[in-house]
């Protein structure tokens, strides 16, 4: 079973909702058949590749969002993220564009489909938590370098990619899809291109999708009893069962 994900570095319900979506993910029984797909989604892709003030400031100017109102939904998104184990420090967090880090991602998910790891995986996470948690500047070269070789890529393959704009078009691509699909919003949860999620959803809701999705496309199919003259009932066994009311 596929699972496609939209989402952004630069979202703090990002990366609320990929712990959420592993959380339910690592009790579901056919986790080993699950395949997650990356995909790039810019929440205001005309920002500068470095833009000179704090992240409440960038809200408050860039997006006309009050100070306090800004603050509070710090407040309120920090304590959210604790529960599911993460430190978000908005104080710390240096607002930049994610296109590169995008053009990363898109470098390991070649890189895995060529080789069949995990490094697209450990890319995003590795994203995510040095934009909320660390105070690290997504779109500086030396980070992201760091950060690919950490996953596991080269680093000459990481500048020759990033200078050459090698994945440039394929960040577009998953932008255009999402605009396809109406996806408006990120996260945004697609299993086996059929089952939509939007947001952060309880990690309950998550197990739910997974299990219906599982069974849509692996119905069970029943096996009836042998024809007359086949070997039925030849031990005296004809499929009985044991119900609510008993046996029979």
């Amino acid at each position: 079973m596929n699972v496609d994900i939209w989402s952004d570095i630069a979202c703090p319900w990002c990366f609320i909702g990929k712990r959420r979506f592993e959380a339910a993910l690592e009790q579901f029984p056919h986790k080993d058949q699950v395949t997650v797909t990356w995909h790039s989604y810019q929440l205001d892709p005309t920002l500068p590749e470095h833009y000179d003030g704090t992240e409440l400031e960038y809200l408050a100017e860039r997006k006309g969002m009050p100070a306090d109102r800004v603050a509070q939904m710090f407040d309120h998104v920090t304590r959210v993220a604790a529960g599911e184990g993460l430190a978000y420090d908005f104080g710390r967090i240096v607002v930049a564009n994610s296109f590169p880090a995008h053009e990363l991602l898109h470098l390991a998910k070649s890189v895995d489909a060529a080789t069949g790891g995990r490094k697209a995986d450990a890319v995003k996470e590795a994203l995510l938590s040095a934009h909320f948690e660390h105070g690290e500047d997504i779109g500086a070269r030396e980070v992201l370098v760091r950060i690919g070789t950490e996953a596991g890529l080269d680093a000459a393959e990481i500048a020759e990619a990033l200078d050459a704009g090698t994945y440039r078009d394929a960040v577009h691509a998953d932008i255009a899809q999402a605009r396809a699909l109406g996806i408006q919003g990120v996260p945004f949860f697609v299993l086996d291109q059929k089952y939509g999620v939007s947001g952060a959803q309880p990690s309950e809701l998550f197990a739910q999708a997974l299990e219906t999705a599982w069974r849509e496309a692996n119905p069970l199919v029943m096996v009836g009893q042998p024809a007359a003259g086949d070997g039925a009932d030849q031990d005296g066994l004809n499929g009985e069962v044991c119900g609510p009311d008993g046996c029979a």
